[in-house]
């Protein structure tokens, strides 16, 4: 593959509960092709891809389900618990992710030429792949938002919803990397309202 042009690739991201695939829709509407890292990953670990023979061959049999595809459920519960589990997850995983994300990125510009193109990663700052990408948009409401939406979301106690946040690198620490921050604590038209002034300068 020859060489790939990241010039106009913007990074989208945020922490858990903070609205970053409603924020991803927003841009989508405006007419931003948006590619979700999330679904490359699910991509990845189906049956018969790389992916999934490695997490096999790491971890074991037993985190596939009887039709041999992964137990998604059950990996989740592993690498919430284990550290050192995550990390190695990670380390297989990305690397496909990014050859996938490359692929995707060297089509859409034969394609489109210099169109924006933004890519939705959680963990685009903790895998340090942030810095591929020409700007960074960070989604962001307070802590104590991303506290009350899982409680409602997952229907959590406050307990777990604590857990699950502070698993995390924390919303105000990624804010630091950001270019351009969407505030999405105050509703539907406020945040539209940012992402159509964001465009603009994109």
């Amino acid at each position: 593959m020859e060489h790939i042009d990241y010039k106009r690739v913007y990074g989208l991201t945020g922490s858990i509960a903070c609205g970053k695939t409603f924020v991803a829709n927003i841009f989508k509407k405006f007419g931003i092709e948006v590619l979700d890292l999330d679904n490359v990953s699910r991509k990845v670990v189906k049956k018969g891809e790389k992916g999934l023979e490695l997490i096999v061959k790491n971890f074991g049999r037993e985190y596939l389900d009887k039709n041999g595809e992964l137990n998604r459920k059950k990996l989740g519960e592993l690498i919430f618990r284990d550290i050192k589990a995550k990390k190695l997850l990670e380390e297989l995983l990305h690397p496909l992710i990014f050859e996938e994300e490359k692929k995707f990125v060297y089509n859409f510009r034969k394609k489109y030429g210099n169109k924006p193109l933004l890519i939705d990663a959680a963990l685009m700052i903790e895998s340090k792949s942030y810095k591929r990408y020409e700007k960074i948009i960070v989604v962001y409401v307070p802590e104590s938002i991303q506290i009350e939406r899982l409680i409602k979301r997952e229907n959590l106690t406050l307990q777990d919803a604590l857990l699950k946040v502070k698993s995390q690198m924390p919303i105000e620490e990624k804010v630091k990397y950001a270019d351009f921050i969407i505030d999405n604590s105050n509703g539907y038209e406020h945040t539209e309202k940012q992402v159509y002034n964001l465009i603009g300068v994109l």
